[in-house]
């Protein structure tokens, strides 16, 4: 271990750049990089957090708050589980929490789980049937206490794994023996955030179809239940769609009244108007005032009462040029909580973003006053409301993420108490002194009077410098989505980067979220183009103003964040040498591209692998070979291409492993296998590190 202390310019080790020892190695990043799968409170007030642990090959548990203060959590997912939903191969929303009952879905077989987690048996039950394998999937559940079933979004892969069927279904739990769930709503492509009132009565949710992205343009939807449940024929005796008028610009938190008595529900009745675009919505329908909440994307709108009993409005309770939501790529986003006060829920907790940095503030829903929080956290992911208390997982340039416990005070206008009680991290303070705090830059495009953002970190170490005359290596990264987002926040693998002398940007190129709607539907039709040439005026702005050398340019991305990377070693000269992790387009995406790209044609045209002819670069791939988003043949293919074209190539397949990954020994090898193949094909250095290269075709 490396103790450091600040020195003096004139007391450090000179050294090249991407030769400096480092105490931040690949198994303190891999041991680092658990991950947030949701967050809950249970019928007690405890804090219950999903986390997946590379440590354990990526198995997801479920962790309880401990009763005591100052007590160790508690894993409440016994051996043997683990808990993760492939729904829509992303994920999410894999638990829900009532009380003392929990359900989740298990990895192994993607079966619904019922657990006690207060009794002294925990052992899980299922409630779905066994189908052999993982064909059939469950997320974004909710509790319908009314008739003690379970509602659910199924994807039931067993007649078509490329083009499953979505619905909503029902879960009996009353029955001891195991039912086939029974369809709710069905017919749409995909849907998400089934929400039950707390009479039972009705059933919001929200669906799209293809081509659209749930950010482009879905509806919200709301059902009444018919009186005897599953005896039924139909369970929902009508259904409706909210009309609405909205032209949307950027995200932000509407209220949906809602009438029932005074509406006639003849579907055919509706005016047919442009659909709301649909973002998230609140656990449950509001007790107060007969309404339901939701994120979309509109600025303008003004604030409605109770009192409109013959329309059905959509009307915004707050107006802010900010976006209140981010892409819904997995389900169970929590962006925003109704905070318990005095046994009515009157003021909403929630997270917004602007220019690229997340805020937390207090809407008071009965007046539309915002009020802003002050917290360390300027990265927001969840929010689940306590009591007395809220709870929020989220980062900071200092914080890597972490899970925080906040305290309001009585007028519920001010921070009195900000506790961080989890962190992905454990105790990194030790290597505080070699961290890279990141700046926000902004470049120009090459379209005239566009800019684009980036994080750019410097190398950074308190023991060693490079001489004067050397410009650091850049390694730039391009996110995934594409329309995700580079966040600034502490993130250990891109501090192993520069503490050993490396420059490093996380670019948000044209199409990534956090900067509006104009800025993200840059990409639309031109994915590809945009992303490729903000990613490569990124990198020149840097070699421009001195920064980085630009003759050590290399760049590298997931998913998404993949294609970018091929496409800009393809098309481009800009860069020296490339990684490629992973990538692909699921049925959840299939028709994404048709809006991202345009006709076969241009797909053809913007596809590396079919202008091999133009790579002139060194490039490794890493890719899993369970990875159901990308089948690994697309990473065999360009291997073999341009191995025969003679280039530098190494591929790396990982056994066990899908679409991003989860084991620790894999994370450590592809960070330290990229870091050597950097090195030795462009960097002119030898790494600190006694890390085994393996053989790059071509060049060994």
């Amino acid at each position: 271990m490396i103790m450091a202390s600040p020195a003096a310019p004139q007391d450090k080790f000179t050294s090249p750049y991407g030769s400096w020892k480092s105490p931040i190695t690949a198994d303190v990043v891999s041991g680092a990089n658990k991950r947030l799968g949701g967050i809950a409170v249970d019928g007690d007030g405890r804090l219950v957090w999903l986390e997946t642990r590379p440590a354990e090959s990526g198995r997801g548990v479920l962790v309880r708050g401990s009763d005591k203060a100052g007590g160790e959590p508690i894993d409440i997912t016994p051996e043997g589980f683990s808990v993760r939903t492939e729904a829509q191969e992303y994920g999410g929303g894999d638990f829900k929490i009532s009380g003392h009952t929990l359900l989740f879905s298990n990895y192994s077989d993607q079966r619904l789980y019922k657990q006690s987690i207060s009794s002294g048996d925990p052992s899980p039950v299922p409630i779905t049937p066994d189908y052999g394998e993982q064909a059939v999937r469950y997320a974004d559940g909710v509790f319908d206490s009314r008739f003690d079933r379970y509602v659910s979004v199924r994807e039931d892969c067993r007649e078509s794994s490329l083009n499953p069927s979505t619905t909503i279904v029902a879960i009996d739990l009353s029955e001891k023996k195991i039912q086939e769930p029974k369809v709710l709503v069905g017919g749409n492509d995909f849907y998400s955030f089934p929400r039950v009132d707390p009479k039972g009565e009705r059933i919001a949710w929200i669906q799209w179809s293809h081509p659209n992205m749930p950010w482009d343009k879905a509806e919200l939807w709301v059902g009444y239940i018919s009186e005897n449940g599953f005896k039924d024929t139909l369970e929902l005796t009508s259904k409706m769609k909210l009309p609405s008028k909205i032209s949307t610009s950027a995200f932000v938190l509407l209220v949906v009244i809602l009438h029932f008595w005074s509406l006639q529900l003849n579907q055919s009745g509706l005016p047919e108007v442009p659909s709301v675009i649909v973002c998230q919505l609140v656990e449950q329908f509001c007790n107060r005032g007969n309404y339901i909440s939701l994120l979309t994307e509109k600025v303008g709108f003004g604030i409605s009462t109770d009192g409109i009993e013959s329309s059905n409005e959509v009307v915004a309770i707050h107006s802010l040029d900010a976006e209140f939501s981010k892409p819904l790529w997995v389900f169970g986003i929590s962006s925003y909580e109704f905070l318990q006060i005095g046994g009515q829920k009157e003021l909403i907790i929630c997270s917004y973003r602007q220019n690229g940095r997340s805020y937390l503030g207090i809407l008071d829903v009965v007046n539309g006053s915002l009020s802003a929080l002050d917290i360390p956290f300027t990265d927001i992911n969840n929010i689940s409301s306590g009591i007395d208390c809220f709870y929020i997982d989220g980062a900071s340039v200092v914080h890597s993420l972490s899970l925080a416990k906040v305290t309001l005070d009585d007028h519920k206008s001010e921070v009195v108490d900000f506790k961080i009680i989890w962190s992905s991290s454990g105790d990194i303070s030790e290597y505080k002194l070699y961290f890279s705090l990141p700046e926000l830059i902004e470049f120009p495009t090459e379209v005239p009077g566009q800019n684009a953002y980036a994080y750019f970190y410097p190398p950074s170490n308190p023991i060693y410098q490079a001489s004067q005359d050397e410009k650091p290596p850049l390694l730039l990264e391009s996110h995934g989505g594409p329309t995700d987002e580079a966040r600034q926040s502490l993130n250990l693998s891109i501090q192993y980067w520069t503490s050993r002398g490396w420059a490093f940007v996380d670019v948000n190129y044209g199409g990534s979220s956090g900067y509006g709607r104009e800025f993200r539907e840059r990409l639309l039709g031109r994915w590809g183009i945009v992303d490729v040439n903000d990613c490569c005026s990124c990198a020149k702005f840097l070699v421009d103003s001195g920064r980085v050398d630009g003759e050590r340019l290399c760049v590298t991305g997931g998913s998404a964040g993949g294609f970018t990377t091929l496409a800009a070693l393809a098309f481009k000269e800009t860069f020296k040498a490339g990684a490629s992790l992973y990538g692909g387009m699921p049925k959840f995406e299939s028709h994404y591209i048709d809006n991202l790209v345009g006709g076969e044609n241009d797909y053809f045209e913007r596809s590396p692998i079919n202008f091999v002819d133009k790579f002139s670069c060194p490039i490794i791939l890493f890719q899993g070979l369970e990875d159901k988003v990308v089948p690994p043949e697309q990473a065999r293919k360009i291997y073999q291409a341009l191995k025969e074209k003679g280039l530098p190539v190494a591929l790396v397949q990982f056994e066990g492993e899908q679409h991003g990954f989860r084991k620790a020994e894999n994370i450590k090898f592809t960070l330290e296998q990229q870091m050597v193949f950097f090195a030795r094909v462009v960097g002119h250095f030898k790494v600190a590190d006694d890390i085994a290269p393996i053989k790059i075709d071509n060049f060994d």
